[in-house]
């Protein structure tokens, strides 16, 4: 195992509530039937091509017996933006939509507070802040979108690529870099970069045209839509957290299924969807690393020939400073105090920070 691997992996375990819910029974003897329409997250990166779209049309339909129908579209194939995901959810176009929860956060403020740099810097701190801030998002998602949250999964750690050479987090004063997100944005913007609004699409030729110097995305989902090939150094600290993706479903349209349908759906959600995307996580960071670099094993195509960056403790104190002095009290004026409070009590209590308004 890689330092890299070991690092995200480090003290992985299931918190106490996970293991109730894998240990509940499920059976789909007698369930009444649901016809459900799903729309899933970006339809080429592996998280929908891996998992999204094998459980919702295979595995859910096949283990219920074919009881749960499962109508399977993603985002992009319907030329949606990812912000407008959870807008048509609340108003019951589709029973659950699944996309990158920081997409939303014009809409919903509170999701800021699942996802900053640097908050979760391996797996580990990031299922220990899911689950801490998990009852928190759910109700702001009711709030917000009448829909309650189904499943939480992350993609790979959203690293630094740069089409000019870095030697440190500090490298990047004074680069236009594009943003996975507005905490992330304000991140770069604290430590004199200029964070940049950019869809993921749009990203490669930016980099290739030198529109920006350096952009945030997961290891893999950077390999897979070719940045490997417009850019020269990776930093793999991850500054956009692990971009997760959230399901949430219609709170109306689920009130019409079955209660005995609904907690066989969620039984199988958090065993053969959430759990199986978890445990990729650090293998996915980790190949995506590798695939990128040509360092490590790649299975995935021909790997890349970018520079792999050490991260250096100065690094790590640069990051935690950021983050305590800028990001958390920006956010903490974002939301309502309710929210900083729970943050404060579930988050904080995990990760040893303390967000506060100035």
């Amino acid at each position: 195992m890689t330092s890299i691997s070991k690092a995200l992996l480090a003290g992985v375990t299931l918190p106490a509530a996970a293991l109730a819910i894998l240990a509940a029974p499920a059976s789909a003897a007698d369930i009444p039937s649901a016809k459900l329409s799903f729309v899933g997250s970006w339809s080429g990166l592996s998280l929908h091509k891996n998992f999204e779209k094998p459980f919702w049309s295979e595995t859910l339909p096949a283990d219920s017996k074919g009881a749960v129908e499962v109508q399977v579209t993603t985002f992009d194939q319907m030329g949606l933006a990812g912000a407008e995901v959870y807008r048509l959810l609340s108003r019951g176009v589709f029973t659950i939509g699944a996309t990158v929860a920081d997409y939303s956060i014009e809409d919903a403020p509170e999701i800021e507070g699942l996802d900053m740099p640097m908050i979760a810097p391996g797996v580990a701190d990031a299922k220990k802040v899911v689950e801490a801030y998990r009852p928190t998002l759910n109700e702001a998602f009711g709030k917000r979108f009448n829909a309650e949250i189904l499943a939480i999964v992350p993609y790979p750690s959203q690293i630094v690529f740069c089409n000019a050479p870095i030697a440190s987090l500090a490298d990047l004063k004074g680069k236009k870099v594009r943003a996975s997100g507005r905490t992330t944005a304000e991140f770069l913007n604290a430590i004199g970069a200029e964070g940049i609004t950019l869809a993921f699409s749009e990203v490669p030729a930016a980099l290739q045209r030198k529109v920006v110097d350096c952009a945030v995305t997961g290891s893999l989902s950077g390999y897979s839509s070719g940045w490997h090939e417009v850019s020269t150094h990776l930093l793999p600290m991850p500054l956009g957290g692990w971009d997760y993706v959230v399901t949430a479903v219609n709170k109306d349209k689920w009130a019409e299924v079955d209660p005995a349908t609904q907690k066989f759906i969620q039984h199988e959600i958090a065993t053969k969807f959430e759990t199986p995307v978890w445990n990729a996580a650090v293998g996915e960071t980790v190949e995506g690393i590798a695939c990128l670099t040509g360092k490590g094993s790649c299975t995935r195509g021909e790997p890349g020939k970018m520079t792999l960056v050490q991260v250096t403790d100065g690094d790590r104190d640069l990051a935690r400073k950021v983050l305590t002095e800028t990001i958390l009290p920006g956010w903490a004026g974002r939301v309502d105090p309710a929210v900083v409070t729970a943050w404060n009590q579930g988050v904080g209590a995990v990760t040893g920070l303390t967000a506060a308004k100035k």
